[in-house]
């Protein structure tokens, strides 16, 4: 049965190769609400995160020649959605990073990760967007700092900041919101 599912995989690449529109519309009504919830984890007005969505979209069937296969479709093409919201972000220029307070910030901040019990966009939506986008990239992503930094035309220390920083915030939200909920049933 798994040889079938991978068979019909195959043909809507190589579907999608040829620039068929079935198979892009196929491939776009299975992904998009996956990448809109991508894309608003980065952008949060949802107008904007539609936007750069749909130059993703075209992105993706435009350059879907240059898929070798190497990694999963899928995956190929969710980083071309980030890469389309990072690309918004600079151009718009709708973050102001920090400067690098503590140079020497070399706190090793692999904490282990926040346990949500509610809507974690939520949670990171409460964030600001330097936050949210160095803690997206990094936790949700599997960036390096290194190639957060490069990405964002930020220094190492100052990803490394903002990923504390934004841990930190999600866990102060976190406990306020259960604080809250504590306070409700009593």
């Amino acid at each position: 049965m798994k040889l079938l599912f991978v068979n019909k995989k195959e043909d809507l690449l190589s579907r999608l190769k040829k620039q068929d529109p079935v198979a892009q519309k196929l491939f776009y009504e299975k992904n998009v609400k996956k990448f809109l919830s991508v894309s608003k984890s980065y952008v949060s007005d949802l107008y904007q995160a539609e936007d750069c969505l749909i130059k993703a979209f075209c992105k993706i069937f435009k350059h879907i020649e240059s898929f070798r296969g190497d990694a999963n479709l899928e995956s190929w093409a969710r980083r071309i959605v980030v890469n389309e919201c990072l690309n918004f972000i600079k151009s718009h220029k709708t973050v102001f990073y920090l400067d690098e307070i503590n140079h020497s910030f070399q706190q090793d901040i692999h904490d282990p990760d926040i346990a949500f019990d509610f809507n974690a966009q939520e949670l990171l939506d409460q964030l600001p967007d330097a936050y949210r986008m160095v803690f997206n990239l990094y936790v949700l992503e599997g960036y390096s700092h290194q190639e957060i930094a490069d990405a964002l035309q930020i220094s190492v220390a100052v990803s490394k900041t903002q990923l504390f920083r934004a841990k930190e915030k999600l866990r102060k939200i976190y406990l306020q919101q259960q604080k809250k909920m504590k306070n409700e049933h009593v």
